[in-house]
């Protein structure tokens, strides 16, 4: 199984960025997938998860509104679009794959992390 996760970068608040993992090596439609993130001296955290089908999404409170989550199952890839970012949106994000068809409780793969900075 591999993860390959891109988009992540530098922007100013109020900006937008769109973070991409491909996936490869399982059945992907069959899974639930998510992004977590990590900032500095922090626990990661589950900021959306959306399911097999794409027909259920979940997002952490912090993020509502502003990101939202989607997934590709012809393409093995899923997105999360961030806008109207904020400097405590500055992380390390993380891709990964969920064990069941809905719900990221449990984490089957990650990702590599990329970074993520919200700064002026």
């Amino acid at each position: 199984v591999q993860l390959q996760a891109s988009g992540g970068g530098l922007v100013q608040p109020g900006g937008s960025l769109r973070l991409s993992c491909a996936a490869y090596g399982f059945v992907f439609e069959d899974f639930a997938v998510g992004w977590f993130r990590q900032a500095p001296g922090k626990e990661r955290e589950e900021v959306s998860c959306i399911q097999h089908s794409g027909g259920h999404t979940t997002y952490a409170d912090s993020v509502k509104g502003r990101f939202t989550i989607s997934r590709d199952n012809k393409k093995t890839t899923w997105y999360l679009q961030m806008n109207s970012l904020k400097p405590e949106d500055t992380a390390v994000y993380y891709c990964a794959v969920s064990r069941a068809w809905i719900g990221c409780d449990k984490i089957a793969y990650w990702g590599q992390g990329t970074q993520v900075t919200v700064s002026s």
